[in-house]
C-alpha cells in the first residue's frame, strides 16, 4: 500500500491547525468586530496509541481486577497444600466411672508424605490408673515413646486425593495466565478502537469546521455583491440558509467528538490517581498516519504464531491436564485398598509392664475391597467423556482462531483498499470543488453549483478520515487475533493493586 499522496498532506496539515471550537471564540457574526486576539497557550503533546495501551495495562481497573486472580489461584494452592501440613494431635481418656479407672494421655506428630500416600508419626503417651491388659495404650510409669509409618500398597500408593487436588490447584495457577492474557488482548483491543474512534471524529469536527468556514467567508463576498447589485438577495438568503445548516452539523460533530473523548477516557486514566481523563482537541495527532497492511505471504506464520501465542489453546491444554487427573483418581479408587503399618514403642527410661516389653514393634496389614465400585467407575465415565468433550472443542477452537485470523487478515486488506479509493474520491472531490469556487469568483456559475461541489468535498473527505479509522480498527482486530499485544514474559509481574494516594 502506497503512503499518503503528498497533494492531500497540506490540506490535512491545514485543517488539523484550524483553532479548537471549545478553546476558541466562535467565528464572528455578519458585521461583528472580531475579538481580540489571545495569548495561546503551551500546546500539549499529541495523544498517542502506545500512550493509551500502555495506561490500559498498567492502571485499567478491569485489568487490574483480573490480575488478582493470580493472588486468588495462589491462595488456593497454599489451600491445597494444606492437606501436607503436620498436625499436632493432643488428648486424653478419662474413665471416671467403670471397673477401669485408668487413664491415658498423649501429644503426636503426624505429617503425610508427599510421595506413595503414606504418613509418618510419632509422639508420647502416658497412661496411669488400672487398664486392661488388651489396651494397647496402656505404657510403663514412665510413659512411652511412640514412632510408626503407614503406607498404602494399591489403591492411594501412586496417587490420591490430596496430592490431586494439590496438583489440581497448581494447574489453576497457570489458568490464571490465559485468563489475564485474554483480559489483556481484549481490552488492548477496545482501547485501541476506542483511540482511532476519538481520532476520526477530532478530525470529522475539523472538516465541519473548514466547511463552516468556507460558507461564512463567502457571505461576506456576497454581502458586498447585493450592495454593488451584482447579486440578487435571495442569494445571500440561501447563503445564510447554509451557514445555519453547517452550524448545526457542527454541533452534532462536536457532540460526537465529546462522546467519544469520553468513551478513551476509561482507558485513558491519570498514573497516579487512576482517574479518567478526557483527552482536548490539543491532542489530536496532526497529519495522516502510514499505512501498512500485512502481505499475503505473512498469514501462514501469523496462523502459526496465533496458535502458540492464544490463551485458549493454553486454557484447553490445562484444563485436559486437570480432567486426566480426575480419571487417574477414578482408576485409583477401582483398585483394593491395601496398607502396611509399623509402629515402634519405647520406653524412655526401660521400664516396662511385666506383660510387655520395654521396647515393642508391631506390623499391620488391612484390605478392603469394594464389592460393587459404582462410585470409581461413575467417576471414571464422567472424565473419560469430559475429556472426549474437550478434545473435541480443542480442535474447532484452533479451527475458530485460524479463522479469525482469515477473517481479520482479510478486513485489513480490504480496508486498505477501501482507503485507497477513497483518497482518489478526495482527489476527484477536490478538483470539481476548486473549479467550481473559481467559476463562482469569475460570475460564471451559481452558489447552487458551488455548495453541491463543497458537500461533495466535504463527503469525501469524511469518507477518507472513517476509511482511516476503519483501516485501524481493522489492525487492532488483526493484532488481537494473532496475540501480538501478549507480553513475551510467561508469567505476569505481581503488582500492588492500589492507586498510589
Amino acid at each position: 500500500m502506497p503512503t499518503p499522496r503528498p497533494h492531500l498532506l497540506p490540506a490535512l496539515l491545514a485543517l488539523a491547525a484550524l483553532p479548537a471550537l471549545a478553546d476558541s471564540p466562535a467565528p464572528p457574526a455578519r458585521g461583528g468586530a472580531p475579538a481580540a486576539p489571545a495569548s495561546a497557550p503551551a500546546k500539549a503533546p499529541a495523544l498517542t496509541l502506545e500512550e493509551v495501551v500502555a495506561g490500559v495495562t498498567s492502571h485499567y481497573p478491569p485489568f487490574l481486577a483480573a490480575l488478582i486472580e493470580q493472588d486468588i489461584t495462589n491462595g488456593r494452592a497454599r489451600q491445597a497444600r494444606g492437606a501436607f501440613d503436620t498436625t499436632l494431635n493432643l488428648g486424653s481418656t478419662f474413665r471416671p466411672d467403670g471397673y477401669y479407672d485408668g487413664t491415658t494421655s498423649g501429644a503426636f506428630l503426624e505429617q503425610p508424605l508427599p510421595f506413595w500416600g503414606g504418613s509418618v508419626y510419632g509422639g508420647y503417651r502416658l497412661s496411669s490408673g488400672f487398664l486392661p491388659n488388651y489396651n494397647k495404650e496402656r505404657t510403663p510409669e514412665d510413659g512411652q515413646f511412640v514412632v510408626g509409618i503407614k503406607v498404602p500398597l494399591l489403591r492411594d500408593g501412586t496417587i490420591d486425593a490430596r496430592r490431586v487436588r494439590l496438583r489440581q490447584a497448581e494447574l489453576d495457577e497457570q489458568l490464571a495466565d490465559p485468563f489475564i492474557l485474554r483480559q489483556r488482548l481484549d481490552y488492548v483491543r477496545a482501547a485501541s478502537i476506542a483511540y482511532q474512534t476519538w481520532v476520526a471524529m477530532g478530525q470529522r469536527l475539523r472538516l465541519a469546521e473548514e466547511l463552516l468556514r468556507l460558507a461564512m467567508e463567502r457571505d461576506d463576498a456576497i454581502a458586498r455583491q447585493v450592495r454593488e447589485g451584482a447579486s440578487a438577495p435571495i442569494v445571500r438568503v440561501d447563503n445564510e440558509r447554509l451557514v445555519l445548516s453547517r452550524r448545526i452539523a457542527l454541533v452534532q460533530a462536536t457532540r460526537r467528538f465529546e462522546a467519544a473523548a469520553i468513551e478513551l477516557s476509561l482507558f485513558l486514566r491519570d498514573k497516579t490517581t487512576c482517574e479518567p481523563i478526557i483527552a482536548s482537541r490539543e491532542r489530536l495527532p496532526e497529519g495522516t498516519p502510514e499505512v501498512r497492511p500485512p502481505a499475503e505471504s505473512t498469514l501462514a506464520a501469523d496462523i502459526a504464531r496465533a496458535m502458540e501465542a492464544r490463551p485458549e489453546m493454553r486454557r484447553f491444554a490445562l484444563t485436559i491436564e486437570k480432567v486426566k487427573l480426575d480419571e487417574r483418581l477414578a482408576d485409583n479408587a477401582l483398585l483394593p485398598d491395601l496398607s502396611v503399618a509399623f509402629q515402634a514403642n519405647q520406653s524412655p527410661t526401660g521400664a516396662r509392664l511385666k506383660d510387655v516389653e520395654s521396647t515393642e514393634l508391631e506390623a499391620r496389614v488391612e484390605l478392603k475391597i469394594p464389592l460393587e465400585r459404582n462410585e470409581a467407575k461413575g467417576r471414571l465415565q464422567a472424565a473419560k467423556a469430559m475429556l472426549a468433550r474437550l478434545d473435541t472443542e480443542s480442535r474447532f477452537a484452533a479451527d475458530r482462531i485460524a479463522a479469525d485470523v482469515r477473517d481479520s487478515f482479510s478486513a485489513l486488506r480490504g480496508a486498505a483498499g477501501q482507503l485507497e479509493q477513497t483518497r482518489r474520491n478526495v482527489e476527484l472531490a477536490e478538483q470539481l470543488r476548486e473549479a467550481e469556487a473559481e467559476k463562482f469568483r469569475q460570475g460564471a456559475a451559481d452558489l447552487l453549483a458551488l455548495q453541491i461541489r463543497e458537500q461533495a468535498t466535504f463527503e469525501a473527505r469524511t469518507m477518507e478520515v472513517e476509511a482511516f479509522a476503519e483501516y485501524f480498527r481493522s489492525l487492532a482486530n488483526y493484532r488481537a487475533a494473532i496475540a501480538a499485544d501478549s507480553p513475551s514474559a510467561s508469567r505476569p509481574e505481581k503488582h500492588d493493586f492500589r492507586p498510589a494516594n
